[in-house]
């Protein structure tokens, strides 16, 4: 007999969970609801939303519509996403999450008021590409540095001022590192601030998740296959417990696997929905 217990801090964060909210909300009224970029980064949740009604668009797609309404997921977007919905005729449906809408904010306000004159690094430690990173980076006319590891710190102007912040769901651990780089490389002339933006609601998850995976023989990590927060917690669990897998839905439990645990975990990202783990829960109840 199996002991199965699903991790009740995992599944959607606050900003996920109003996003989806408010998309089921607008769903309910009838009207067409567009949904810039997935929603979630969990496969299964976007489906369920699309049988809703939902329509997922890309920013292509978003260039051609007028008199619509469209959602911003929490990731949050550019300021030029705004005027072309205002030129445009589309009624936004705002769904950004406030700590990401906080952090705009504060990078708009940094790069606003650094003089012309003054070549001031911004600088944000996060992914490439990823929807909340290009909609920090175009506060800034897209003139922010990226960078994505500790490693890539090395490409930044160590002479000229910096000001780094984080996109909220990186890793704190490393954050520090990188704030310890700069401060012990920067040149005595220029100035260096940092401001921690990483979302605590995520931050808190790595301690916990690796409490919860040590505690258990096998671990099945839920998580869509695009989730960034996915992938750095799914490494915590797998640190403390090898016995640690990824799966995307129920079908990919490895039954094998189930003959040597007495103890399962069930657990997964701030982009998992919780009935997605209770459908996992099942699969294994009914092996």
């Amino acid at each position: 007999m199996h002991h199965i217990e699903i991790d009740k801090d995992s599944g959607f964060c606050f900003g996920v969970t109003t996003a989806i909210s408010k998309a089921e909300e607008e769903l309910a009224k009838g009207a067409p609801l567009y949904c810039l970029g997935d929603i979630v980064h969990n496969g299964q949740e976007c489906e369920r939303l699309k049988e809703m009604g939902l329509i997922t668009i890309n920013h292509e797609d978003f260039a051609r519509l007028k008199n619509v309404k469209v959602l911003l997921r929490a990731h949050g977007e550019p300021p030029e996403t705004y005027e072309l919905a205002r030129k445009n005729h589309i009624e936004i449906i705002d769904a950004t999450c406030p700590v990401v809408l906080r952090l705009q904010k504060r990078i708009k306000q940094e790069y606003d008021t650094t003089p012309h004159d003054k070549d001031r690094q911004i600088v944000i430690y996060g992914k490439n590409g990823h929807a909340e990173v290009l909609g920090l980076v175009g506060q800034t006319e897209g003139k922010a540095i990226v960078i994505e590891k500790l490693e890539e710190v090395s490409k930044l102007d160590m002479n000229k001022d910096i000001r780094l912040y984080s996109q909220t769901t990186k890793s704190l651990d490393e954050f520090r590192q990188i704030v310890s780089y700069i401060e012990t490389h920067i040149s005595p002339e220029a100035s260096f601030q940092y401001f921690d933006t990483i979302c605590r609601q995520v931050a808190n998850r790595m301690p916990h998740i690796r409490e919860f995976a040590a505690s258990h023989d096998l671990v099945f990590f839920v998580c869509g296959h695009k989730s960034s927060n996915g992938k750095i917690l799914f490494q915590e669990c797998k640190k403390v417990n090898p016995n640690s897998y990824q799966i995307d839905k129920p079908e990919e439990i490895d039954k094998a696997l189930l003959s040597h645990a007495h103890s399962i975990g069930i657990c997964g990202a701030t982009s998992t929905p919780k009935w997605l783990m209770e459908a996992c829960k099942k699969v294994i109840m009914d092996e």
